[in-house]
């Protein structure tokens, strides 16, 4: 094995080793509060931070790397969750809301610094041939195993218990974290100190794409985080283990379709550009909007939202493929870890946008409101979308 293919996987192992506490622990911590007897709105309020300080991470983040090099940062990430899963192990008069917030802000930390660290490193390692490949494997495998976390969390839950669940997930991060460890030293580093203000992006293609991530983002959450679920449960009737395995089963699916983008793109041999995000998110904003007509016009409401969800889970996952490989053809190679930070502090505060969004708009219009708001979020992204350059070679040769 070559030295660039075994740093890929050590990066790609670490990710994935990450991705599956993360998902588990979110399962962990939504079933053991709901035991402990939490309402439903405090246990939204545990996650609130987690997707607060995402974005201030993949600021200071991307700055950090750029300073001391994406294996440091990916190994902080790395050792922050096992702090956060340790805070969790406290007795259980400690699990107080503000203490759990703190826990959960943490993790938050801890994902984005390795999300940031494990994307910037494939730039670092892969060649410009393979990078559409090598980011869609990366990227695609997360989301698979974040379903799969889901389902890890219950199960050991069930299995082994709250604390017992806990330390299993601490053993997978401290294996993970001592493989980093053989990565090469100042991975991503920039030559000289950058300085903060760096990490705000002076290349208007990376501006103009963090933009349509914001959008495209904020589209997906603004009805999938919160209006779907309870529109699931209370419309449609189904339970909790229901609705928690089908969004599971959902996110692995997802994943899977955006592992194999590079292999389903039409044009071998050229990588996308404009036009296919361009294309991509509108195609996208008439899923949604098509289904918000379909359930005001009274047909089955099970299979408009089945459907309309895989068909939107499909095409989501080729443009958030697409966009994820753009960015990192955009990113200067010295420079790769600010740039990405700047571009996920932006698909984290789409994120954000579209939790607090979707909550309001489903109180207020329902499902058929989050589906519409959707579209429209669609529509910005494929307008900023439109200033993007044809193909990332010409950010290369200006």
């Amino acid at each position: 094995m070559n030295a660039e293919l075994r740093n890929y996987a050590i990066v790609t192992g670490n990710y994935w080793a990450f991705t599956l506490t993360d998902g588990a622990l979110r399962m962990l911590v939504v079933l053991h509060f709901h035991q402990l007897g939490y309402t439903p709105l405090e246990i939204a309020m545990l996650f609130l931070f987690y997707e607060v300080f995402g974005i201030v991470t993949n600021a200071v983040g991307g700055w950090l790397a750029a300073r001391i090099g994406v294996n440091r940062t990916m190994q902080m990430g790395t050792g922050l969750q096992i702090v956060a899963l340790g805070m969790l192990l406290a007795p259980t008069a400690w699990l107080t809301v503000p203490y759990v917030m703190a826990a959960q802000a943490l993790s938050g930390i801890a994902k984005d610094l390795n999300k940031m660290s494990a994307k910037s490193s494939v730039k670092l390692v892969a060649g410009e041939g393979s990078l559409f490949k090598w980011v869609a494997i990366l990227t695609g495998s997360k989301n698979a195993l974040k379903g799969v976390g889901f389902f890890l969390g219950g199960l050991l839950l069930a299995v082994l218990g709250f604390h017992g669940a806990l330390w299993t997930l601490i053993g997978l991060l401290v294996v993970g974290l001592a493989v980093t460890l053989t990565l090469p030293g100042g991975l991503g580093m920039v030559k000289g100190k950058p300085k903060f203000t760096q990490v705000f992006s002076n290349t208007p293609a990376i501006n103009w794409l963090s933009g349509a991530r914001f959008f495209l983002f904020g589209a997906r959450d603004v009805w999938f985080v919160v209006g779907l679920p309870v529109y699931l449960s209370a419309v449609l009737g189904w339970g909790f283990a229901e609705v928690g395995g089908f969004l599971a089963l959902w996110v692995i699916g997802y994943g899977i379709v955006q592992a194999a983008t590079p292999g389903l793109w039409r044009r071998p041999g050229h990588s996308p550009g404009r036009g296919a995000v361009v294309a991509g998110a509108l195609t996208l904003a008439f899923i949604p909007g098509a289904m918000a007509g379909a359930l005001g016009a009274g047909l089955d409401p099970a299979t408009v939202v089945i459907g309309g969800l895989l068909l939107f889970g499909v095409l989501f996952a080729l443009n958030s493929s697409v966009h994820s490989y753009l960015i990192l053809a955009y990113a200067e190679g010295d420079k790769v870890a600010m740039k990405v930070g700047f571009y996920y502090m932006a698909n984290a505060g789409g994120r954000l946008a579209g939790t607090v969004l979707s909550g309001w708009a489903y109180q207020v219009w329902g499902l058929e409101g989050c589906l519409v708001a959707s579209s429209l979020l669609l529509l910005g992204a494929a307008a900023l979308s439109l200033k993007l350059p044809v193909s990332a070679g010409e950010v290369r040769r200006a």
